[in-house]
Protein backbone atom coordinates (compact mmCIF):
# COMPACT_ATOMS: atom_id res chain seq x y z
CA UNK A 1 0.00 0.00 0.00
CA UNK A 2 1.29 3.46 -0.91
CA UNK A 3 2.34 5.67 1.99
CA UNK A 4 0.34 8.90 1.82
CA UNK A 5 2.04 10.51 4.85
CA UNK A 6 3.64 13.89 4.42
CA UNK A 7 5.01 16.67 6.65
CA UNK A 8 4.71 20.32 5.68
CA UNK A 9 6.97 22.88 7.35
CA UNK A 10 5.79 26.51 7.57
CA UNK A 11 8.35 28.62 9.42
CA UNK A 12 6.46 31.92 9.09
CA UNK A 13 2.69 31.29 8.94
CA UNK A 14 0.19 34.09 8.47
CA UNK A 15 -3.47 34.91 8.74
CA UNK A 16 -4.28 35.89 5.16
CA UNK A 17 -6.77 38.73 4.90
CA UNK A 18 -8.05 38.85 1.31
CA UNK A 19 -10.07 41.81 0.08
CA UNK A 20 -11.85 42.01 -3.27
CA UNK A 21 -12.17 45.41 -4.92
CA UNK A 22 -12.82 47.05 -8.28
CA UNK A 23 -9.48 48.83 -8.62
CA UNK A 24 -6.78 49.83 -6.13
CA UNK A 25 -6.13 53.56 -6.00
CA UNK A 26 -2.99 54.40 -4.05
CA UNK A 27 -2.97 57.35 -1.64
CA UNK A 28 -6.73 57.44 -1.11
CA UNK A 29 -9.57 55.58 0.63
CA UNK A 30 -10.44 52.25 -1.06
CA UNK A 31 -13.68 50.37 -0.46
CA UNK A 32 -13.42 46.59 -0.10
CA UNK A 33 -16.41 44.75 -1.58
CA UNK A 34 -15.71 41.28 -0.19
CA UNK A 35 -13.26 39.94 2.36
CA UNK A 36 -12.22 36.85 4.27
CA UNK A 37 -9.59 35.90 6.83
CA UNK A 38 -7.94 32.48 6.53
CA UNK A 39 -5.00 30.73 8.19
CA UNK A 40 -2.23 30.70 5.59
CA UNK A 41 1.45 30.49 4.87
CA UNK A 42 2.76 28.43 1.97
CA UNK A 43 3.25 25.16 3.88
CA UNK A 44 -0.19 25.42 5.49
CA UNK A 45 -1.79 26.00 2.08
CA UNK A 46 -0.02 22.90 0.74
CA UNK A 47 -1.16 20.92 3.80
CA UNK A 48 -4.79 21.97 3.36
CA UNK A 49 -4.86 20.89 -0.30
CA UNK A 50 -3.09 17.58 0.42
CA UNK A 51 -5.46 16.80 3.30
CA UNK A 52 -8.48 17.45 1.06
CA UNK A 53 -7.00 15.14 -1.58
CA UNK A 54 -6.66 12.38 1.00
CA UNK A 55 -3.11 12.53 2.37
CA UNK A 56 -2.25 12.06 6.03
CA UNK A 57 -0.64 15.41 6.78
CA UNK A 58 1.40 16.62 9.75
CA UNK A 59 2.18 20.33 10.00
CA UNK A 60 5.07 21.88 11.87
CA UNK A 61 6.98 25.16 12.07
CA UNK A 62 6.48 28.16 14.37
CA UNK A 63 3.07 29.46 15.40
CA UNK A 64 2.45 32.58 17.50
CA UNK A 65 0.61 31.65 20.71
CA UNK A 66 -1.49 34.84 20.76
CA UNK A 67 -3.59 34.11 17.65
CA UNK A 68 -3.25 30.36 17.18
CA UNK A 69 -7.00 29.53 17.40
CA UNK A 70 -7.89 29.91 13.68
CA UNK A 71 -4.94 27.65 12.78
CA UNK A 72 -5.85 25.01 15.38
CA UNK A 73 -9.47 25.09 14.16
CA UNK A 74 -8.37 24.54 10.54
CA UNK A 75 -6.12 21.60 11.48
CA UNK A 76 -8.93 19.98 13.49
CA UNK A 77 -11.47 20.58 10.72
CA UNK A 78 -9.24 19.04 8.02
CA UNK A 79 -7.87 16.16 10.12
CA UNK A 80 -4.33 17.57 9.97
CA UNK A 81 -1.88 16.52 12.71
CA UNK A 82 -0.61 19.61 14.55
CA UNK A 83 3.10 19.50 15.49
CA UNK A 84 3.66 23.28 15.39
CA UNK A 85 6.01 24.81 17.94
CA UNK A 86 4.17 27.58 19.82
CA UNK A 87 6.27 30.73 20.18
CA UNK A 88 5.73 33.99 22.04
CA UNK A 89 3.75 36.60 20.11
CA UNK A 90 1.23 36.71 17.27
CA UNK A 91 1.61 35.20 13.82
CA UNK A 92 1.59 37.93 11.16
CA UNK A 93 -1.39 39.11 9.17
CA UNK A 94 -0.83 39.41 5.41
CA UNK A 95 -3.19 41.55 3.37
CA UNK A 96 -3.98 40.57 -0.23
CA UNK A 97 -5.92 43.07 -2.33
CA UNK A 98 -7.53 41.40 -5.35
CA UNK A 99 -8.77 43.70 -8.13
CA UNK A 100 -11.39 42.82 -10.74
CA UNK A 101 -8.62 42.69 -13.37
CA UNK A 102 -7.05 39.81 -11.45
CA UNK A 103 -4.12 41.92 -10.25
CA UNK A 104 -3.10 41.10 -6.66
CA UNK A 105 -1.25 43.46 -4.30
CA UNK A 106 0.41 41.72 -1.33
CA UNK A 107 1.18 43.51 1.93
CA UNK A 108 3.31 41.00 3.85
CA UNK A 109 4.06 41.92 7.46
CA UNK A 110 6.99 40.60 9.52
CA UNK A 111 6.36 37.47 11.57
CA UNK A 112 7.20 36.40 15.11
CA UNK A 113 10.77 36.41 16.44
CA UNK A 114 12.09 32.90 17.05
CA UNK A 115 14.41 32.10 19.97
CA UNK A 116 17.28 29.60 20.01
CA UNK A 117 15.18 27.39 22.29
CA UNK A 118 12.34 27.44 19.71
CA UNK A 119 14.82 26.42 17.00
CA UNK A 120 16.07 23.48 19.06
CA UNK A 121 12.50 22.39 19.72
CA UNK A 122 11.72 22.40 15.98
CA UNK A 123 14.89 20.44 15.22
CA UNK A 124 13.82 17.77 17.72
CA UNK A 125 10.38 17.69 16.09
CA UNK A 126 11.85 17.26 12.59
CA UNK A 127 14.11 14.48 13.84
CA UNK A 128 11.15 12.62 15.36
CA UNK A 129 8.96 13.09 12.28
CA UNK A 130 11.77 11.85 10.01
CA UNK A 131 11.53 8.46 11.75
CA UNK A 132 8.04 7.89 10.32
CA UNK A 133 7.83 10.16 7.23
CA UNK A 134 9.71 10.14 3.91
CA UNK A 135 8.21 13.24 2.26
CA UNK A 136 8.68 16.79 3.57
CA UNK A 137 7.44 20.07 2.08
CA UNK A 138 9.33 23.16 3.26
CA UNK A 139 7.64 26.28 1.96
CA UNK A 140 7.46 30.01 2.63
CA UNK A 141 9.52 32.82 4.10
CA UNK A 142 11.70 32.93 7.20
CA UNK A 143 10.83 34.58 10.52
CA UNK A 144 13.30 36.69 12.48
CA UNK A 145 15.78 34.36 14.19
CA UNK A 146 16.10 31.84 11.32
CA UNK A 147 18.94 32.41 8.88
CA UNK A 148 18.87 31.13 5.29
CA UNK A 149 21.90 28.97 6.22
CA UNK A 150 19.96 27.34 9.08
CA UNK A 151 17.13 26.52 6.67
CA UNK A 152 19.63 25.01 4.21
CA UNK A 153 21.10 22.84 6.98
CA UNK A 154 17.66 21.33 7.69
CA UNK A 155 17.17 20.51 3.99
CA UNK A 156 20.65 18.91 3.90
CA UNK A 157 19.97 16.82 7.00
CA UNK A 158 16.66 15.52 5.64
CA UNK A 159 18.25 14.83 2.27
CA UNK A 160 21.08 12.85 3.92
CA UNK A 161 18.42 10.77 5.67
CA UNK A 162 16.99 9.85 2.26
CA UNK A 163 13.93 12.09 2.55
CA UNK A 164 12.24 13.72 -0.45
CA UNK A 165 12.18 17.44 0.27
CA UNK A 166 9.85 19.64 -1.78
CA UNK A 167 11.07 23.24 -1.44
CA UNK A 168 9.36 26.51 -2.34
CA UNK A 169 10.63 29.87 -1.14
CA UNK A 170 12.04 33.16 -2.44
CA UNK A 171 14.89 35.67 -2.08
CA UNK A 172 17.81 34.73 0.22
CA UNK A 173 15.95 31.70 1.63
CA UNK A 174 15.49 30.29 -1.87
CA UNK A 175 19.13 30.90 -2.85
CA UNK A 176 20.44 29.16 0.30
CA UNK A 177 17.93 26.31 0.14
CA UNK A 178 18.79 25.52 -3.49
CA UNK A 179 22.43 24.94 -2.48
CA UNK A 180 21.24 22.13 -0.20
CA UNK A 181 19.85 20.28 -3.28
CA UNK A 182 16.24 19.53 -2.29
CA UNK A 183 14.48 16.72 -4.16
CA UNK A 184 12.06 19.13 -5.86
CA UNK A 185 12.09 22.92 -6.20
CA UNK A 186 9.34 25.11 -7.64
CA UNK A 187 10.51 28.63 -8.47
CA UNK A 188 8.27 30.76 -10.65
CA UNK A 189 9.84 32.52 -13.63
CA UNK A 190 10.45 35.68 -11.59
CA UNK A 191 12.17 33.80 -8.74
CA UNK A 192 14.30 31.82 -11.19
CA UNK A 193 15.33 35.09 -12.86
CA UNK A 194 16.36 36.45 -9.48
CA UNK A 195 18.43 33.31 -8.78
CA UNK A 196 20.05 33.51 -12.23
CA UNK A 197 20.86 37.20 -11.76
CA UNK A 198 19.23 38.19 -15.05
CA UNK A 199 15.73 38.57 -16.49
CA UNK A 200 14.72 35.32 -18.19
CA UNK A 201 12.29 36.53 -20.81
CA UNK A 202 11.44 33.43 -22.83
CA UNK A 203 11.07 29.67 -22.61
CA UNK A 204 14.55 28.80 -23.90
CA UNK A 205 16.18 31.05 -21.28
CA UNK A 206 14.08 29.43 -18.53
CA UNK A 207 15.03 25.96 -19.80
CA UNK A 208 18.71 26.88 -19.74
CA UNK A 209 18.50 28.22 -16.17
CA UNK A 210 16.51 25.18 -15.05
CA UNK A 211 19.14 22.90 -16.55
CA UNK A 212 21.90 24.75 -14.68
CA UNK A 213 19.90 24.36 -11.47
CA UNK A 214 19.42 20.61 -11.98
CA UNK A 215 23.17 20.18 -12.42
CA UNK A 216 23.61 21.17 -8.75
CA UNK A 217 22.00 17.87 -7.73
CA UNK A 218 18.29 18.80 -7.63
CA UNK A 219 16.21 15.87 -8.94
CA UNK A 220 13.16 17.86 -10.03
CA UNK A 221 13.08 21.45 -11.26
CA UNK A 222 9.51 22.70 -11.64
CA UNK A 223 9.08 26.21 -13.07
CA UNK A 224 5.64 27.79 -12.76
CA UNK A 225 4.68 30.39 -15.36
CA UNK A 226 1.13 31.38 -14.46
CA UNK A 227 -1.18 31.18 -17.47
CA UNK A 228 1.77 29.97 -19.59
CA UNK A 229 1.77 26.69 -17.67
CA UNK A 230 4.53 24.64 -16.06
CA UNK A 231 7.99 23.39 -17.11
CA UNK A 232 9.37 20.28 -15.37
CA UNK A 233 12.88 18.87 -15.68
CA UNK A 234 13.62 15.38 -14.34
CA UNK A 235 16.31 12.89 -15.39
CA UNK A 236 17.45 15.29 -18.11
CA UNK A 237 14.03 15.35 -19.78
CA UNK A 238 11.74 18.40 -19.93
CA UNK A 239 7.95 18.22 -19.92
CA UNK A 240 5.70 21.25 -20.40
CA UNK A 241 2.04 21.79 -19.60
CA UNK A 242 -0.44 24.38 -20.84
CA UNK A 243 -3.64 24.96 -18.83
CA UNK A 244 -6.89 25.97 -20.57
CA UNK A 245 -7.93 29.61 -20.63
CA UNK A 246 -10.07 30.26 -17.57
CA UNK A 247 -11.50 33.24 -15.71
CA UNK A 248 -9.08 34.23 -12.97
CA UNK A 249 -10.72 35.13 -9.65
CA UNK A 250 -7.53 35.16 -7.55
CA UNK A 251 -3.99 33.84 -8.03
CA UNK A 252 -3.45 33.59 -4.24
CA UNK A 253 -2.22 30.10 -3.35
CA UNK A 254 -1.96 28.87 -6.97
CA UNK A 255 1.78 28.13 -6.61
CA UNK A 256 1.22 26.34 -3.29
CA UNK A 257 -1.53 24.29 -4.93
CA UNK A 258 0.89 23.31 -7.72
CA UNK A 259 3.39 22.07 -5.11
CA UNK A 260 0.61 20.08 -3.40
CA UNK A 261 -0.35 18.58 -6.78
CA UNK A 262 3.23 17.50 -7.53
CA UNK A 263 3.52 16.05 -4.03
CA UNK A 264 0.24 14.12 -4.34
CA UNK A 265 1.35 12.77 -7.72
CA UNK A 266 4.62 11.54 -6.19
CA UNK A 267 2.81 9.92 -3.25
CA UNK A 268 0.66 8.07 -5.82
CA UNK A 269 3.71 7.18 -7.95
CA UNK A 270 2.02 8.42 -11.14
CA UNK A 271 3.84 8.65 -14.45
CA UNK A 272 5.19 12.05 -15.49
CA UNK A 273 2.45 13.01 -17.93
CA UNK A 274 -0.33 12.14 -15.47
CA UNK A 275 1.50 13.94 -12.65
CA UNK A 276 2.01 17.16 -14.57
CA UNK A 277 -1.51 17.16 -16.03
CA UNK A 278 -3.02 16.70 -12.54
CA UNK A 279 -0.82 19.33 -10.81
CA UNK A 280 -1.45 21.89 -13.58
CA UNK A 281 -5.21 21.32 -13.49
CA UNK A 282 -5.23 21.59 -9.68
CA UNK A 283 -3.33 24.89 -9.86
CA UNK A 284 -5.67 26.15 -12.61
CA UNK A 285 -8.66 25.30 -10.42
CA UNK A 286 -7.08 27.34 -7.60
CA UNK A 287 -7.23 30.59 -9.58
CA UNK A 288 -10.99 30.21 -10.11
CA UNK A 289 -11.68 30.59 -6.37
CA UNK A 290 -10.73 32.87 -3.48
CA UNK A 291 -9.92 30.23 -0.86
CA UNK A 292 -7.12 27.69 -1.13
CA UNK A 293 -8.42 24.13 -1.36
CA UNK A 294 -10.10 21.54 -3.57
CA UNK A 295 -13.68 22.79 -3.61
CA UNK A 296 -14.93 20.88 -6.66
CA UNK A 297 -13.46 17.48 -7.60
CA UNK A 298 -15.73 17.20 -10.67
CA UNK A 299 -14.42 20.51 -11.99
CA UNK A 300 -10.85 19.32 -11.35
CA UNK A 301 -11.43 16.16 -13.40
CA UNK A 302 -12.91 18.22 -16.24
CA UNK A 303 -9.92 20.57 -16.20
CA UNK A 304 -7.45 17.69 -16.42
CA UNK A 305 -8.85 16.74 -19.83
CA UNK A 306 -8.19 20.31 -21.02
CA UNK A 307 -4.52 20.49 -19.95
CA UNK A 308 -2.05 19.96 -22.78
CA UNK A 309 1.15 18.11 -21.78
CA UNK A 310 4.12 17.52 -24.09
CA UNK A 311 7.76 16.51 -23.89
CA UNK A 312 10.20 19.20 -24.98
CA UNK A 313 12.99 17.90 -27.17
CA UNK A 314 16.43 18.95 -25.98
CA UNK A 315 17.64 21.93 -27.95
Amino acid sequence: MTNFRVVTVTLNPALDMTGGMTELKAGTVNLIQSSNLNPGGKGINVAKVLAELGAEVTVTGFLGDENQDPFAHLFEQKGIHDAFIRVVGASRINVKLVEESGRVTDLNFPGVAVSEEDVQQLERSLKTLAETHDVFVIAGSLPSGISPEKLASWISTLREQGKKVFFDSSNAALAAGLKAAPWLVKPNDEELSQWAGEHLSNESELLEAGKTLSQTGIDNVVISRGSEGVLWLKDGVWFASQPPKIKVVSTVGAGDTLVAGMCWAELNQWDRETSLRFATALSALAVTQVNVGVEDIAQLEALQHQVNVKQIKDR
